[in-house]
């Protein structure tokens, strides 16, 4: 099982990485076998930070061999599909076919995405729709010349792109994490939609047994798809906070998702969405986790001390969730 690390970008504005250190850590990751995939964030005004294309081309140079992606790409709705399969695809030349697209809604609640949406003429009510159409375009243009698409938010004729991905086909997954009060045919079209249109999935686990339910509604839909589920990628975007006191790393953890999104997150949500404690009691956390269907885990350190987290994390978590997997 090859795990992700994901780069907090966003906490250069408030004092948990730099720019340095993030590319000097992405560079160690590529360096270590048990990694095999780095993560950067995305938002546009919602929850604005480092720009993802352009860090992912900087870390394009930082590594020759780990999988390079954006979980979740919450812009992706908000975005004009077709600047942004030229971006992507040169991305994937750069990197020698090494991106990895989590698409997603950027759905967020108390109005932040629609303040972010206003300003590019994008309503929340759209964003489903429009994460399809993008998906649909991106495709195409990706594979085929001459391409003319009529959608309902986008149209265009005769479009050729250059450079195409490496990667044929490019990968695009899908990011959700559905949760209560979500349900009925909403929940469906949500896990519906990850069957239909994704080569993979990314989720997040905010409650015990959150992840299992929609990977089962998904798995259910990829058989009707006539998908295999065993087969289909799914990956679990995880906290991590390595530290001998269990309550001061879930504490830390609290200050610093507080701090990156805002006071959202009650002291059970982080419990469920962290791996806290001392070697052992993380290792037990996420063994629970990935029994709960995801397949891989991708872990963001919740920490204001990155470089030394990350020597733990890679000297003495990863070996032995790697045995242990």
């Amino acid at each position: 099982m090859a795990v992700g690390l994901t780069l907090p970008q966003r906490g250069v504005f408030f004092g948990v990485t730099t720019v340095p250190e993030m590319l000097t850590l992405a560079a160690r990751a590529d360096a270590d076998p048990l990694f095999g995939f780095v993560w950067v964030g995305d938002s546009l005004g919602a929850k604005p930070r480092p720009d993802s294309i352009a860090l992912l081309g900087a870390l394009a140079a930082a590594t020759r061999r780990v999988r390079l992606g954006v979980g979740c790409m919450a812009s992706f709705p908000v975005r004009d599909p077709l600047v942004f399969a030229y971006q992507w695809a040169t991305l994937d030349l750069v990197s020698n076919g090494r991106m990895l697209l989590a698409a997603c809604t950027g759905l967020v609640a108390g109005g932040a995405s629609a303040r972010e949406g206003m300003a590019f003429q994008v309503t929340d009510r759209e964003r489903a729709d429009r994460l399809v159409e993008n998906i649909e375009i991106c495709r195409r243009l990706w594979s085929e010349e001459r391409v003319s698409y009529k959608g309902r938010f986008r149209s265009f004729e005769d479009v050729t792109l250059q450079p195409r991905p490496v990667q044929q086909p490019c990968p695009i997954w899908i990011a959700s994490n559905p949760r209560p009060p979500l349900a009925g045919p909403r929940l469906e079209r949500a896990l519906q939609r990850v069957a239909q249109r994704a080569d993979g999935w990314m989720t997040t686990r905010l409650a015990p047994g959150l992840a299992r339910n929609n990977w089962s509604g998904i798995a259910r839909a990829l058989e009707r798809e006539g998908r295999d589920p065993d087969a289909f990628p799914t990956m679990a975007y995880h906290n991590v906070n390595l530290n001998p006191d269990r309550q001061a790393a879930l504490e830390e953890t609290k200050r610093f998702l507080d701090a990156y999104y805002g006071p959202v997150f009650s002291p059970q949500m982080v419990e469920a969405w962290t791996a806290a404690g001392t070697t052992e009691q993380c290792l037990g956390h996420l063994r629970e986790l990935l029994a709960e269907g995801p397949k891989s885990v991708t872990l963001r350190i919740t920490s204001w001390r990155q470089t030394e987290q990350f020597e733990r994390l890679a000297g003495e978590l990863l070996p032995r969730l790697s045995t242990a997997a």
